[in-house]
């Protein structure tokens, strides 16, 4: 993992515990892997949206459908690799 991506693994991972208030979740404690829905975070469809709103909002990015959010939100990985993609395509 590049220092940019690490970089963004963080970003992410501080950006989804505080748009989601998850309080008592250290950011660090998130796995790269683990699935975000039913996973150790248990997030719901709500969350999801609020994620979603959140990526739109501060990163200005676009999902272009339930199926493409879906994939994009799979895990922190997942989400992680949509963000980079989109910065280099930028």
């Amino acid at each position: 993992m590049s220092g940019n991506s690490h970089g963004l693994h963080g970003e992410l991972k501080r950006f989804i515990v505080r748009r989601l208030r998850l309080e008592q979740v250290d950011p660090d404690s998130i796995q790269d892997d683990a699935p975000l829905v039913g996973g150790g975070l248990d997030l719901d469809s709500i969350d999801l949206l609020e994620l979603v709103v959140g990526l739109e909002k501060e990163y200005g990015l676009k999902i272009a459908d339930v199926a493409e959010g879906r994939r994009i939100l799979t895990s922190l990985k997942s989400l992680v690799d949509f963000v980079a993609g989109k910065r280099g395509a930028a």
